[in-house]
């Protein structure tokens, strides 16, 4: 069983930064795809990131491409997301998810086993 714990979210202005982790608990960490999703109350889990194994493969959605960065240190069992020039929009509690699991992009939720409780993230004008 693999634990996700995030932290990092939190209020910002529009405009701003801020820097999401997830910490693992599991030490074969480098074989898990990591992704991160986001959700707002009565909206679909979307997708916004993810990272490969070995973090040497990233994809976005295409709301966040040039805003967004996905990184991941498997020495540490962390993933970071870089949030900048963020939008209202952008509000939502966002997600770490883990799959070992080889699939080319998951992008789909149900492609990962297991999630973290999620960090809130409010954009404020």
């Amino acid at each position: 069983q693999v634990q996700l714990v995030e932290s990092g979210g939190g209020l910002v202005q529009a405009g701003g930064s801020l820097r999401l982790s997830c910490a693992a608990s599991e030490r074969t960490f480098n074989y898990y795809t990591m992704g991160w999703f986001r959700q707002n109350p009565g909206k679909e889990r979307e997708f916004v990131a993810l990272i490969s194994g070995s973090g040497g493969r990233t994809y976005y959605a295409d709301f966040v491409k040039g805003r967004f960065s996905i990184s991941r240190d498997n020495t540490k069992n962390t993933v970071i997301l870089q949030m900048n020039s963020l939008k209202l929009e952008d509000t939502a509690v966002y997600y770490c998810a883990a799959t070992s699991v080889w699939r080319a992009t998951p992008i789909v939720g149900s492609e990962y086993d297991y999630w973290g409780r999620g960090t809130q993230v409010t954009v404020s004008s």
